[in-house]
């Protein structure tokens, strides 16, 4: 989300000059959501990858270490839950405040609470929800594969699940590594000038001039 984001703004600032505009373009619109939907289906797609193999690799492993794998994204999902939604809720009120009760509405403080809040709406409405869902693919899922994995175990010997159980953890490295370092921003001096213009071939073909 971060990194699309930055994409998004430095696709805004090369492309539109919002300063001499009296409304962007629409072709230039278009591209912009174009780069945050894109980040935002890869960003999914890692994540659930992650949490697929992660569940595959932990069941094959075995049964006791699941059980325990799941008490703690569950224990620890939920504090991390109530936490994302509070500060949210925090960051959220605390701009309502300067604005309504304060009405220091254009000053420095209602900038800072402005910044707040744009952390502050993510954290309450996307990630503490997001936890929900994480956890019950997790359990539901999981709770089937560690079924497979006994039965495995039983026929054709405990090597195989963990075997298995390696591979799996291995692709879900691989993702999670991809979403820690693989989309995070380059620095413009560590990153080649090729690669630092975005490629905008899914969003339609050509740049747009300047406005």
């Amino acid at each position: 989300m971060t990194t699309g984001a930055y994409r998004a703004v430095a696709f805004i600032k090369r492309n539109m000059n919002i300063n001499e505009a009296s409304k962007a373009s629409t072709e230039d619109s278009k591209k912009v959501v174009a780069i945050c939907t894109r980040y935002a289906q890869s960003g999914m797609l890692t994540i659930f990858v992650s949490l697929f193999f992660a569940a595959l690799a932990f069941a094959f492993l075995d049964p006791f270490f699941f059980v325990g794998y799941l008490i703690s994204i569950a224990a620890f999902g939920l504090y991390a839950a109530i936490f994302l939604a509070n500060a949210g809720g925090a960051w959220d009120n605390a701009k309502k405040i300067v604005e309504v009760d304060l009405h220091e509405k254009g000053t420095a403080l209602h900038e800072a609470t402005v910044v707040g809040d744009l952390v502050g709406d993510p954290f309450k409405d996307t990630a503490a929800v997001a936890l929900n869902p994480v956890i019950k693919f997790t359990t539901l899922f999981g709770l089937l594969a560690v079924e497979l994995a006994v039965q495995m175990a039983a026929t054709s010997g405990a090597k195989w699940t963990h075997l298995l159980a390696a591979v799996f953890f291995l692709v879900s490295f691989f993702f999670v590594h991809r979403s820690f370092y693989g989309m995070r921003i380059q620095n413009d001096k560590d990153e080649p000038e090729a690669k630092t213009k975005l490629d905008f071939t899914a969003a339609g073909s050509g740049r747009a001039a300047n406005h």
